[in-house]
């Protein structure tokens, strides 16, 4: 079966059911299929289903960075958006990762509208990249 990119699909990672349950909520009213889970061995089954256009990871999931659990994945899906939610953003080595993969950073606390406004806006920039040559992300130090 060929895989297919989805382009309103979400794969939503995170440790805390309640913040899924909630993030979950305000995406799947916003018009987006949300798949969520906490375990990143199951966000790799996901993917072997299906191509989401963006995936929602934590700064840390499984006891492993999230910057290296996305990386992870994005090589599952290298058209895949991503966007690093929660705590622990203000670190400044995370803001160099981040940028170094072209990851998007969000910090919490925010309105659903904002998260809404931000997932569109990530979901866009990836969906351009994605249509302008190889479709792959390049490392902004490499563009240097």
């Amino acid at each position: 079966m060929t895989k297919r990119l989805e382009i309103n699909a979400i794969l939503l990672l995170g440790s805390e059911p309640v913040v899924r349950a909630v993030m979950t909520e305000a995406l799947e009213q916003a018009g987006y299929v949300v798949m969520a889970t906490g375990s990143l061995g199951t966000a790799v089954d996901m993917l072997a289903d299906c191509k989401c256009g963006l995936l929602i990871i934590p700064p840390y999931i499984d006891n492993i960075s999230g910057h290296e659990a996305a990386k992870y994945l994005r090589a599952r899906n290298p058209h895949m958006g991503i966007l690093v939610v929660g705590g622990l953003l203000d670190d400044d080595r995370i803001r160099y990762r981040a940028k170094l993969e072209g990851f998007e950073l969000f910090p919490p606390p925010f309105p659903a509208a904002q998260l809404i406004q931000k997932v569109q806006e990530v979901m866009k920039a990836a969906q351009e990249r994605a249509a302008h040559g190889a479709g792959r992300f390049h490392r902004a130090a490499d563009e240097s």
